[in-house]
């Protein structure tokens, strides 16, 4: 299993990884707006899929050994469409493409947020279309899956995408909790993952610390629970977006970065989160079964 390249497709995050045998290194991701094009023509937008497949053959050149799944809305397809669509990628990339349930996703990418933690946690995952949560103490105690995602709240909520949000922050959080299951049990710890979340602290400019809860090289920062709520107002209100925008490779993916925070707060409240721990960790950890 040397070199051997996983990549998992989201509603509108690739996440690339290489395995060598011994260590994951994480690659450089893409922006697809898989999602955002599906609710507007009711389909996969050809052009998004055919980039998906130039993508995917592009990564030959590090590695033959290339594991494609996806998740979110891919699982909406109906089944003529996921038939064609599952056929095409076959045929123009010589790979399958493996569709993963929430369920399994929730399993998968717990295995690898949790690989060092010996207490009570509740893990985050958040997507463009889709969100799970488990509550894990030693084995997943409690596992809650939403079809709903960032992608969804950003059609409401247009504005977070703009350089300043004209919407205010508990008017969304409110549009979520109705519609958002969430966990019954409580936790101290909100870890988040599903991928991107230790970036967007990293390069928003809010407030974090160095993690002291637990060792993981893959969850270095952390925040209390009153930073990540003032700083997600203040992400609202004063951090311009386009400055943000300018600045990275990936401008695109910030879009629905706001409301993904308003999902963040809406989960820790509901659990009595002290602490907040924002990861990039995803579901590779669990696909190669690696601690």
């Amino acid at each position: 299993m040397k070199n051997k390249i996983i990549v998992e497709v989201g509603s509108t995050c690739i996440k690339i990884d290489r395995y060598d045998g011994n260590n994951i290194e994480k690659l450089e991701g893409k922006t697809i707006q898989f999602k955002k094009h599906y609710n507007e023509d009711k389909k996969l937008r050809e052009s998004d899929v055919k980039e998906l497949i130039k993508n995917i053959n592009d990564l030959k050149s590090i590695s033959e050994d290339i594991y494609v799944c996806g998740t979110s809305i891919f699982r909406t397809l109906d089944n003529t469409e996921k038939i064609e669509f599952l056929n095409q990628f076959k045929t123009e990339t010589g790979y399958n493409f493996d569709i993963i349930s929430q369920e399994k996703e929730n399993e998968l990418t717990v295995f690898g947020a949790t690989r060092f933690v010996n207490e009570k946690v509740c893990v985050f995952i958040g997507g463009g279309g889709s969100t799970e949560i488990a509550i894990y103490n030693n084995e997943i105690k409690e596992s809650i899956n939403t079809k709903i995602g960032a992608i969804d709240v950003m059609q409401e909520f247009p504005d977070l995408a703009e350089d300043i949000a004209t919407t205010d922050l508990e008017t969304v959080k409110s549009f979520i909790k109705e519609r958002l299951n969430l966990p019954k049990e409580k936790a101290d710890i909100l870890i988040l993952a599903g991928g991107g979340h230790e970036k967007f602290a990293r390069y928003s400019g809010i407030k974090y610390e160095k993690n002291t809860l637990y060792e993981d090289n893959e969850s270095p920062i952390m925040m209390d629970i009153e930073t990540r709520k003032n700083e997600t107002k203040r992400y609202y209100k004063t951090i311009s977006l386009d400055e943000i925008r300018s600045r990275v490779k990936d401008p695109d993916w910030w879009d629905p970065t706001r409301a993904m925070s308003a999902f963040v707060l809406v989960v820790a409240e509901a659990i009595g989160a002290k602490y907040i721990v924002p990861t990039n960790i995803a579901m590779v950890y669990g696909i190669l079964g690696k601690k």
